[in-house]
């Protein structure tokens, strides 16, 4: 007759150790070198090889041209994870060229340059680094005007401490700098998606920690812009500019995308730089794709603007108080 008495009637006295055996198992211990002189170096072979490798410690593996899919995974979850845990929810996007510097910089970069081309002056490149320091200096007013619109942005709502709308930009110096700076002026946070790039690069000073990101792929970057994205500024920019504000415009174009308020602040630098009347006439855009933003020129015509845009929308940025 089999014995059925149950051998631990009552729970032990001391539960089993989580990491720990009194007895340890057979795998636990490589085979003895007695019973074969070669099999520890044999295993040693084995452990160090880059297929026993955990995958996910495995960065020969993790860089390979068929892990692209899992690093895109990864480049969007990482960053999606930390702002729905921070509770980002809405996001005024604001771009712009890095090289607009704040003016008292732009300044001191002008007269550097004048006096270089003062002690040569018959280098026509000099003569050229001047006129372009005369430009950046012109312009370093729109660092200003980011300024401001950051702390405008910031200071909504029920004030810094409400992040129901947030400042988002690329992370990076000049346009994004001066709005990442407008709200920590007021003891806001903000947000900073930054780029892996080829040389070195430092995100601005200003974004808040925790909520800067950097991103290996421009495509899962790009999605973050718009995902949380309530309005687009743009300001005076290069290609970079260029290419979040055609793609916005795409999306809302073809409505991938509920539409958003688009400003582009200077009307003038705009205007030059873009002949949207001229893709009308050509026929390669409607007359109703016009109508898919407009300019400002301050931060409060920019801010105000996109308020009412929202209010029209039946989207009210703050609707339950605060302008």
């Amino acid at each position: 007759m089999v014995d059925t008495t149950p051998r631990h009637p009552v729970p032990p006295e001391q539960p089993a150790d989580p990491q720990r055996r009194r007895e340890p198992l057979p795998w636990q211990c490589p085979k003895a070198t007695k019973d074969d002189p070669e099999a520890l170096r044999r295993v040693q072979a084995i452990m160090e090889s880059a297929s026993y490798r955990p995958a996910d410690q495995d960065m020969d593996f993790l860089q390979d041209d068929e892990s692209r899919g899992m690093r895109l995974q990864l480049d969007f979850f990482k960053a999606e994870d930390q702002l729905r845990n921070h509770g980002v929810e809405r996001t005024v996007v604001i771009f712009g060229s890095t090289r607009t510097w704040e003016p008292a910089a732009a300044q001191r970069q002008l007269q550097t340059c004048r006096e270089a081309a003062a002690a040569n002056p018959t280098d026509p490149a000099l003569q050229a680094r001047v006129a372009k320091a005369r430009r950046i200096e012109a312009r370093s007013r729109y660092y200003e005007t980011s300024r401001e619109l950051g702390r405008l942005i910031a200071s909504a709502g029920d004030g810094p401490a409400d992040n129901r709308v947030m400042v988002a930009t690329g992370g990076g110096p000049g346009i994004m700098e001066a709005a990442n700076r407008g709200a920590f002026d007021v003891g806001a946070e903000s947000i900073g998606l930054n780029i892996t790039l080829p040389h070195e690069q430092y995100p601005n000073p200003y974004v808040t920690p925790g909520l800067c990101f950097r991103f290996r792929y421009f495509a899962m970057r790009k999605l973050h812009f718009v995902k949380r994205a309530c309005a687009l500024v743009a300001f005076p920019g290069g290609y970079g500019t260029l290419d979040e504000l055609f793609e916005t415009l795409t999306l809302i174009q073809t409505r991938k995308i509920s539409p958003v308020p688009v400003v582009l602040v200077g009307e003038g630098y705009w205007r030059r730089a873009i002949d949207i009347d001229f893709l009308v006439e050509e026929g390669v855009i409607e007359a109703e794709d016009r109508e898919l933003f407009w300019y400002a020129e301050s931060a409060a015509q920019a801010w105000q603007g996109i308020l009412d845009w929202h209010r029209a929308n039946g989207t009210p940025l703050f609707p339950a108080g605060g302008i």
